[in-house]
């Protein structure tokens, strides 16, 4: 009995042809995510960071970038076998920094947020954070309601500014922008500023440091979690540097970190 020449030879041949085309065409739509490689081939890592937020990542008296964030960072690039390199940035415009690639993530307090979630590659949260008013201690001040009419400020770019504006308590003071926290809190010391709206991890640290005498109102703004934000399509670095934190976790380095600059662990990696 013959063979069919198409079933026998043809056919097999122009299966082959289409499978090798659809191969092709599929490596070309999808663009291999070489993220990870990109940081180890050039032996750096490039962070993002607000330089006025202690302790997460702030200059000190002699003018070094130092913080909490930035010990854990610097571990993660000593395991990975790369340089640590600091990029201060305009925290407005810290989106547009990381999808223009001059950095690799932004890590420095970064509040989880819907929007945010969309926007970037986001880690697993590594610590938990509030937002809350402080005033001076000699504020007559003594809950959120008491506010009204008065002056509060808030960072530009924050979820604390998108809380704020969201909430009914903005109708009724006058809201005061500042380029970074420590701008803040230092009209706040002067007594140009009526009260702050601040992340907890922030408030405490500087009420803990500062001479003058401030009070936390005990009506919080809500609880948030921080996380490191990668770009959308950087899987590869991001699950890198989350397997490396969680390491860390386990192996106590995080946890000796965390105590360096709170007094305790409070990280809330798994």
């Amino acid at each position: 009995m013959k063979k069919n020449r198409l079933t026998g030879g043809v056919l097999p041949f122009l299966l082959s042809a289409v499978l090798v085309l659809l191969a092709g065409c599929a490596d070309s739509s999808v663009p291999a995510d070489d993220s990870l490689q990109k940081v180890l081939d050039k032996k750096e890592f490039v962070l993002g960071l607000d330089a006025n937020y202690p302790p997460m990542g702030f200059t000190d008296e002699s003018g070094e970038l130092v913080g909490f964030d930035l010990d854990v960072a610097q571990e993660v690039c000593n395991r990975l076998g790369v340089s640590l390199v600091k990029h201060p940035i305009d925290w407005e415009e810290k989106e547009n920094e990381l999808n223009s690639g001059t950095i690799d993530c932004i890590w420095n307090g970064l509040s989880v947020s819907a929007e945010r979630a969309e926007a970037m590659n986001l880690s697993e949260p590594y610590m938990r954070n509030e937002l809350i008013f402080i005033v001076p201690a000699s504020s007559s001040a003594k809950s959120v309601s008491d506010l009204a009419g008065r002056s509060v400020g808030v960072q530009s770019g924050t979820t604390a500014q998108e809380a704020l504006e969201g909430s009914p308590l903005c109708a009724e003071i006058a809201m005061v922008e500042f380029a970074d926290n420590l701008q803040m809190l230092n009209e706040l010391t002067q007594g140009r500023l009526d009260a702050g709206l601040i992340d907890s991890v922030a408030a405490y640290y500087y009420i803990a440091r500062s001479e003058e005498q401030f009070f936390v109102l005990p009506d919080s703004f809500g609880e948030e979690s921080l996380a490191i934000g990668f770009r959308k399509d950087d899987h590869a670095l991001r699950d890198r540097v989350q397997e490396i934190v969680s390491e860390m976790k386990a192996d106590g380095t995080l946890g000796a970190i965390s105590v360096k600059w709170f007094g305790n662990d409070i990280t809330i990696v798994k």
